[in-house]
């Protein structure tokens, strides 16, 4: 058991960079794209579990993102690919707690160019590294609607712990929602990070960039 900590410092609005994808802050800048993500063909389904609906236009976007900024929880990042510049998603710190040192990341809006790519992967592990090594955070959270059954495959894939669904947690939309709750610990990271930087690592991905190795913790 990790021994308790005093209050630690909460995220900065800094850029976060990895091998695949960049992490920072989000701007104004990025609307235009992320308004091409909510607005692309079966772009619904992406938020289906999220508090808010699609946008319908730029200017809907804009005034999101406006509204997001002025606050420290959450702390938005655009996902950036790091060649191209443009922004591939979202996510977010949520939820801080300093004097506990538990920090959940969510709020999640991946688009298709993250879908089924290391990009996605590496976006989670730069969380969790800031959150764990360089933060200090004893524990990293993931919630989702007990439904969403691909956040939950996602959660478990990246190595967090379910630890039980809280009944009747929420209204969203109008509608029930039972919250899935995951976990990760500091106690845990250590093993998590190693199996993260195997499969991250170049050497793990053939020339048409498949994984040669899944991701495993083991």
């Amino acid at each position: 058991m990790s021994t308790p900590k005093p209050a630690l410092s909460t995220p900065r609005r800094q850029a976060i960079a990895g091998r695949y994808v960049r992490l920072e802050p989000l701007t104004l800048a990025h609307a235009g794209d992320l308004f091409a993500i909510a607005s692309a063909p079966s772009a619904d389904a992406l938020f289906t579990h999220l508090f808010e609906t699609p946008p319908t236009s730029l200017q809907q976007v804009a005034e999101w993102i406006e509204k997001q900024i002025a606050l420290s929880d959450p702390l938005f990042f655009a996902v950036i690919d790091p060649q191209t510049g443009q922004c591939l998603g979202r996510q977010a710190f949520m939820r801080i707690v300093p004097e506990h040192g538990v920090i959940e990341i969510g709020s999640i809006l991946w688009g298709p160019g993250m879908a089924r790519s290391r990009r996605a992967t590496e976006a989670l592990y730069l969380f969790a590294r800031h959150a764990f090594d360089t933060l200090g955070y004893r524990r990293l959270e993931w919630k989702c609607n007990s439904l969403n059954l691909p956040s939950r495959r996602a959660a478990e894939r990246f190595g967090f712990t379910y630890e039980g669904t809280f009944r009747q947690h929420m209204i969203v939309k109008g509608l029930n929602r039972d919250t899935a709750w995951f976990a990760m610990l500091d106690s845990d990271w250590q093993r998590l990070r190693q199996g993260y930087e195997r499969w991250l690592d170049a050497a793990n991905f053939d020339a048409a960039g498949q994984q040669k190795a899944p991701l495993g913790f083991s």
